[in-house]
C-alpha cells in the first residue's frame, strides 16, 4: 500500500520535519525492558505502551496468575513513576480510593489525606468486584483528571494512567461496568495464557534463585514530552475518514454490507474514533513515522472496538463475537 499520499504535506522546504526518532527510540527501549521481566503476552505489552504514550486508559481482562499485576508494576518501575494498587472488594467505599478529611484536634482544623488515586500509575485490581458507586469514583478521575473531596477539587498530578483488569471466568459476586464507563477506556486488551516454551521461561525465571529487575529507562518529563508530541504526528483526511467510517459501521452497519449488523445492539461512541486515532499515532511513533497509515487504524481496531460495540442476546445464542464483527467490518470497509 503506498503512503507518500498519507504523509504530512511539506508547507515550507527550508522547515525542518519534526522527527518522532528520538521517541521511538526511547518506546521501543521501554518495551523491550518490560519483556526483560514479562514473558510473552507481546501484543499487550506493545498496545500498553501505546495507550501509555497516547495519555490513555486500559481495561486489561484476563484469568488470574498470568502477570497482570506484575506488569503495571514492571512499567512503574521502567518510568519512575509513583504507583499505587487498589484491590478493589465489595465492602471498597470511594473514599478508600479518593481520600478523605480528618478533623485535628490540635489544629482545630481538618486535614486533607489524599488516596491512592493520586499517584502516576494506578492499578485497579477487579474493578468489576466493587459497587458501581466505587467504580464512578476512579472513572471520575480518570475523565476529570481531578478528584473531590468533601467538596474541595484536588487536581491529579500527570502522568496519569489507569489500568483495570478483570477476571472473564468469574462472574459471581461481581458489578459488570456499564458500556457508559467502559467507553472511557481507551483500548481493551486480552492476557491468555502462556505457550508452554513461555512457561519454561517462567519457570526458569521465578524458580532459580535470579529473578530480572527492570531498570527506570524514562521519567516523567519525558512520558509529557512523547504524550504532547503524539498528538502533533500528521493524520490526513483520507485516514482520518477511514478511521470515522470504521466507527461509523459499528453504528449504521448497513450502508456498508456489514453481514453480521443484526448482532449489534449498540454501535461506538465517537470516543472511540479518537482512540483509534490516537492509538494510532502512538504506534506510527513507535515505528518511527511523523504520519498515520490506514494500517495503523486496522491493528488498533480491535483493542479500541471490543469493549465498546455491544451485541444483543441473539449474538450470545448463535455464539457471535465482537472480534467477529470487528473482523467483518474491516474487510468491508474500504481502505483509502
Amino acid at each position: 500500500m503506498p503512503e507518500d499520499k498519507h504523509k504530512r504535506p511539506k508547507i515550507d522546504e527550508n522547515k525542518p520535519d519534526k522527527s518522532p526518532e528520538n521517541y521511538s527510540d526511547k518506546l521501543l527501549l521501554l518495551e523491550s525492558e518490560i519483556k526483560k521481566v514479562i514473558i510473552g503476552h507481546e501484543s499487550a505489552i506493545r498496545e500498553l505502551i501505546i495507550a501509555f504514550a497516547a495519555g490513555g486508559h486500559v481495561l486489561l481482562e484476563g484469568v488470574p496468575g498470568i502477570a497482570k499485576t506484575l506488569l503495571v508494576k514492571t512499567l512503574s518501575d521502567c518510568t519512575g513513576c509513583n504507583y499505587s494498587r487498589i484491590q478493589f472488594t465489595p465492602d471498597l467505599l470511594p473514599a478508600d480510593i479518593t481520600g478523605t478529611k480528618i478533623y485535628r484536634f490540635e489544629k482545630s482544623s481538618f486535614e486533607t489525606v489524599k488516596g491512592p488515586v493520586f499517584s502516576n500509575i494506578i492499578l485497579a485490581d477487579e474493578i468489576n468486584r466493587a459497587p458501581p458507586k466505587v467504580q464512578s469514583a476512579l472513572l471520575e478521575a480518570m475523565q476529570e483528571k481531578q478528584v473531590t473531596i468533601q467538596g474541595d477539587r484536588h487536581g491529579i498530578t500527570p502522568p496519569f494512567f489507569v489500568l483495570a483488569t478483570q477476571n472473564p471466568i468469574e462472574s459471581e459476586g461481581t458489578y459488570p461496568l456499564p458500556e457508559a464507563q467502559t467507553d472511557r477506556f481507551m483500548l481493551k486488551l486480552l492476557m491468555n495464557y502462556p505457550s508452554k516454551e513461555e512457561e519454561i521461561r517462567i519457570i526458569r525465571n521465578f524458580t532459580g534463585g535470579f529473578s530480572p529487575a527492570a531498570e527506570k529507562i524514562i521519567d516523567n518529563s519525558d512520558i509529557l514530552e512523547i504524550q504532547s508530541q503524539i498528538r502533533a504526528v500528521y493524520c490526513g483526511p483520507l485516514v482520518e475518514n477511514y478511521a470515522a467510517e470504521i466507527v461509523d459501521s459499528t453504528r449504521h452497519p448497513e450502508k456498508y454490507g456489514i453481514e453480521l449488523r443484526d448482532y449489534i445492539e449498540f454501535g461506538a461512541s465517537p470516543r472511540a474514533s479518537i482512540s483509534l486515532i490516537l492509538s494510532a499515532k502512538a504506534k506510527a511513533v513507535m515505528e518511527n513515522r511523523d504520519y498515520v497509515i490506514p494500517d495503523d487504524l486496522r491493528e488498533m481496531a480491535h483493542p479500541v472496538l471490543r469493549h465498546r460495540i455491544l451485541l444483543n442476546y441473539r449474538a450470545e445464542a448463535d455464539g457471535i463475537e465482537t472480534e467477529e464483527i470487528i473482523d467483518e467490518i474491516l474487510s468491508k470497509v474500504k481502505i483509502p
